[in-house]
């Protein structure tokens, strides 16, 4: 396992994370990408815990939803199942679990400031947090998509699904975009990364 793991997430990790799939019993599977999550936690029926982790992320994303997801077991075994998926109690043990990995033997300098601000009060996603995801997406290997922020007012652009949109304004935080086949308007991430149509 440790040499899957290699391959996967920051070298200085590995040993500790090892130890925390064995502690946790956790079944880990590397999948193909998904486009509407980086990872998930289940607890199977015969009470085995399953967690999925895309195999296209990058090693500090594909950490940092690692340690998501095992955050969801353990909260869930200490406080019981019906707490909130990203309540307080998760983002408490979130906490507790990624503290002792946020130095430099792990994550890059210029990550460290984004994820002591970040996990000061984690969200359900690292994709909410836009400086984090966008720091974390240097580390991607190159692509041809663009940001939501990127694509000018008034030009079109496509998602993953086909489903072609006009950006439109911004308000606070999201952008508002005009789907083109339907009219309707829907409100996006500035660091949704989509197909710019030229």
């Amino acid at each position: 396992m440790t040499e899957v793991l290699e391959k996967y997430i920051p070298e200085a990790a590995v040993i500790p994370t090892f130890e925390l799939i064995k502690m946790n019993n956790v079944h880990l599977k590397i999948v193909n990408e998904r486009v509407t999550r980086h990872g998930d936690y289940r607890k199977l029926p015969d009470g085995a815990h399953q967690i999925t982790v895309n195999s296209n992320l990058n090693k500090f994303r594909f950490f940092i939803t690692l340690i998501h997801e095992i955050a969801h077991l353990v909260a869930f075994q200490k406080f019981g199942r019906r707490i909130k998926p990203h309540g307080r109690e998760w983002k408490h043990t979130f906490q507790q679990l990624m503290l002792p990995f946020i130095r430099p033997e792990v994550f890059p300098s210029q990550l460290l400031p984004l994820l002591a601000l970040h996990f000061k009060n984690p969200k359900a996603t690292s994709d909410t947090d836009t400086r984090l995801a966008l720091a974390l997406k240097h580390y991607d290997a190159p692509n041809d998509k663009n940001y939501i922020f990127e694509i000018p007012l008034g030009g079109h652009f496509r998602l993953y699904n086909g489903k072609i949109f006009k950006r439109g304004k911004q308000r606070i935080k999201r952008f508002e975009c005009l789907e083109v086949a339907t009219g309707r308007v829907y409100l996006f991430n500035p660091n949704a990364e989509v197909e710019f149509l030229k």
